[in-house]
């Protein structure tokens, strides 16, 4: 099945913290922070507005008592949450999680995570126009440029938008394509092969045929750890197209289906492919190991020690 898209996006994928400075008085312009609400207080990119992202684009998240996690919220639901943030479909949209990895890395982790999912959530509802900012508000401060303290509360606008189905696709899809797509499992490589046990799925391994191409491999420190201010960022992206392009072949027309545990290391692997490197047919198995592993019929390879 083909269903590739062509995107008419007019900002990269991923925008410097001077670009944005640059352009940060442009009338279509929405800044969005995820971040923690207490943390945007003590200081943020002025006109940027702070939401509670994980309860407003999952369905459900990280709940043990409410089914697949991650999953993606009604359509109406999300669309009225893109409205109250002031988005139309003109909109350019740059966004950051947390990227302060000073004292933790897993959150600079977390917010690379959470600000690809969000990004890849405005995209399935049309708009194209989405970035991520490189290197977040840690780096923004560092540099020296302007914060406020003062919360900014955008004007609700009727968001609309034209779902992009083609972006998310079901277990069944999964069945029927083993074999045909490229299957690629951004997990770390321990899960991918067995080694350790993943506790988002009920069995060890990945999905048959599937290639490794680990999320952390596509992001990085901007330097020492014990250094006062230091984020997480992305890779080169000549360095990550060589990467892929030897993982995933050189044909960026072939179908590439993403997956990870429950819907979270998939996401800056699926921006990254789709929105910087330009592959065509992307797409992104939400359910992931956590949902593939729940049918004890679903077929799973492991790593086997000699």
């Amino acid at each position: 099945m083909d269903s590739t898209t062509q995107s008419s996006r007019t900002v990269d994928a991923i925008v410097s913290t001077q670009w944005l400075n640059d352009h940060i008085e442009d009338a279509n312009l929405v800044i969005l922070d995820l971040r923690d609400p207490k943390i945007y207080a003590t200081g943020h990119i002025k006109g940027s507005v702070n939401i509670a992202a994980p309860g407003n684009f999952f369905e459900c998240f990280m709940d043990p008592d409410c089914g697949l996690w991650m999953e993606l919220p009604s359509d109406d639901a999300l669309l009225k949450t893109i409205g109250n943030l002031g988005i139309t479909a003109e909109s350019t949209v740059v966004l950051f999680g947390e990227t302060d990895i000073t004292h933790s890395l897993e959150a600079g982790y977390y917010g690379l995570t959470l600000s690809a999912r969000v990004a890849i959530t405005l995209l399935y509802t049309g708009i194209e126009n989405v970035a991520i900012l490189e290197g977040g508000f840690t780096k923004w401060v560092a540099e020296g440029k302007s914060i406020s303290t003062e919360s900014f509360v955008p004007s609700s606008t009727l968001f609309k938008g034209e779902i992009n189905e083609t972006i998310f696709v079901q277990k069944e899809y999964i069945e029927a394509q083993l074999g045909k797509s490229i299957l690629v499992d951004t997990r770390e490589a321990n899960a991918y092969f067995g080694i350790e046990e993943d506790f988002l799925s009920t069995g060890e391994g990945h999905i048959p045929t599937s290639k490794l191409l680990s999320a952390p491999w596509v992001w990085t420190n901007s330097g020492d750890q014990a250094e006062e201010a230091n984020w997480l960022s992305w890779m080169d992206a000549l360095e990550i197209a060589e990467m892929a392009a030897t993982i995933l072949g050189v044909n960026k027309e072939k179908e590439i289906i993403v997956y990870c545990g429950a819907g979270g290391y998939a996401c800056p692997v699926y921006f990254i492919l789709s929105e910087q490197l330009k592959y065509k047919n992307v797409k992104f198995y939400d359910g992931s190991m956590q949902e593939w592993t729940t049918d004890p019929d679903a077929p799973v390879v492991k790593y086997k020690y000699e």
